[in-house]
């Protein structure tokens, strides 16, 4: 029985949080959270810790293994493991330190079994490749439980080909769409029930991660290319390539993915390219990715000093998208993909956040402008959860027994 009518969207989203499953397929965790200094457990800096999601009445997360995005080199593979590391160690921290509040979750069964419980359930994901060096790196990760895996992130590598290149990242010869040993990996993580991650990919990549996988993907947090032309947004063909596939597109809660960028903003950015020696982007897409040639041959130094003032700019209109702007890129991606292909993804702690849904404690924001949308219960219960729980369970029942890690049904 519905204690709040729906003329109370707040409170009816409240009351509906309550009693359903609620996911969100992509946060970043801080580098200091679970530290002496930072309890995982207080409501401190940042957009996630389990007192914000206790706040937003979140019932788990994919909890991001990211190593950030580094040039080819003689050390950069080493200071990608030890990033991942770093991230796996925070991350399943979170559990150790916290056992009566967060367990790890290695199927939905676990998931399920941990909200019932109270617990925050963490799923791990792996973001980017480029610190891997062979198959056999996959599978020593999925025995460390990772659920999904993305092979990219700014930058194309040795996997796979990205939406946003950065010629500065993947100098010289790279794949566009996925390169042998990226295609093989698509078939290795389906034998080890690892969801695939299409987020980042290049849409050559996309087409070709399913055109071989046997199972659905997820695109873990993405937004809708026909309200924001740009490569890192899906369109309208990938919304449907995925209601064929079986998967799933989680809506990212990230301003300029949502909304395109305002007049002054475009000429702040255009004028930071020029003041570099760079051509002024032309495109949208071209603005928000730094895909110039002619950084290729720049040094570190000038590169990451480009991109924290290009980030620093971007700041200054934050959030540029509210929950109507997140809820109007979820309703385009229902229309083309399907109610029950769609999701939530919301990227915090990587700069995202939109007016009204800035960290998880705001969560309720969200459920309530989907509810004055009229979505259904069921449909709202979808969208912030069952959809991904039902594309995860299909990934590891499709699984090969001889190769998939073995599980103790038990929640860490």
């Amino acid at each position: 029985m519905n204690h709040h009518p729906r003329s109370s969207p707040l409170a009816y989203a409240r009351e509906l949080h309550a009693r359903i499953i609620t996911f969100d397929s992509h946060i970043d965790v801080l580098p200091d959270l679970g530290s002496s200094q930072r309890s995982a457990d207080e409501d401190g800096p940042g957009c996630f810790d389990l007192a914000k999601a206790r706040r937003g009445m979140l019932s788990g997360a994919a909890l991001v293994v990211h190593a950030t995005a580094l040039r080819p080199g003689p050390t950069s593979a080493e200071a990608g493991r030890r990033e991942h590391d770093e991230r796996y160690r925070i991350i399943t921290g979170i559990a150790r330190d916290h056992p009566d509040r967060a367990g790890i979750a290695r199927t939905p069964a676990q998931f399920r079994q941990l909200a019932e419980q109270g617990r925050f359930a963490i799923v791990l994901s792996l973001q980017n490749t480029a610190p891997l060096q062979n198959l056999d790196d996959l599978d020593a990760w999925a025995r460390r439980g990772i659920a999904q895996l993305a092979f990219t992130f700014i930058g194309t590598n040795q996997w796979a080909g990205s939406a946003r290149p950065y010629p500065f990242i993947g100098p010289g010869p790279q794949p566009q769409g996925l390169s042998e040993l990226g295609r093989a990996a698509v078939l290795r993580l389906n034998d080890l029930g690892v969801l695939v991650d299409v987020s980042q990919l290049s849409s050559p990549a996309f087409s070709e991660v399913l055109e071989l996988t046997r199972t659905p993907v997820v695109a873990s947090h993405s937004a809708v290319r026909a309200l924001v032309d740009i490569d890192r947004n899906l369109t309208d063909g990938e919304l449907h390539a995925l209601h064929d596939n079986g998967g799933v597109a989680q809506i990212v809660g990230f301003g300029p993915y949502l909304r395109p960028l305002s007049a002054p903003m475009r000429q702040r950015l255009r004028a930071h390219w020029v003041a570099y020696g760079l051509a002024s982007p032309s495109s949208l897409a071209d603005l928000l990715s730094v895909n110039d040639p002619a950084t290729a041959d720049w040094d570190q130094n000038t590169f990451d000093t480009f991109l924290h003032e290009f980030h620093e700019i971007l700041e200054l209109d934050r959030p540029q998208a509210d929950v109507t702007d997140l809820v109007d890129a979820i309703d385009h991606a229902v229309s083309h993909a399907g109610i029950d292909h769609v999701g939530i993804g919301s990227d915090f702690n990587h700069s995202s956040g939109v007016a009204g849904w800035m960290t998880v404690a705001d969560n309720l924001h969200v459920t309530a402008e989907l509810v004055r949308r009229g979505y259904t219960d069921q449909e709202i219960a979808q969208l912030w959860g069952e959809n991904y729980l039902r594309v995860w369970q299909l990934a590891l029942d499709a699984a090969d027994p001889t190769e998939a890690p073995a599980d103790s049904g038990e929640t860490a």
